[in-house]
């Protein structure tokens, strides 16, 4: 499970936010569970699923 302390905050159209909830509300997630998904596949994609390692390397 991730660790989940980070808050990210952001604005967007409320008809767009709305349109959202209600696709999510259709899929039984939530939408931070969604965003969460989103972030995650946008890192995997562009840094490898690997890419926690690779942190860790540099550190």
């Amino acid at each position: 499970m991730e660790n989940r302390t980070a808050r990210l905050t952001l604005l967007i159209d409320p008809e767009k936010k709305a349109a959202f909830e209600e696709l999510c509300k259709q899929e039984d997630v939530t939408p931070s569970q969604k965003v969460r998904q989103f972030i995650r596949e946008y890192v995997e994609e562009r840094l490898g699923s690997d890419w926690r390692e690779d942190r860790k390397k540099k550190s």
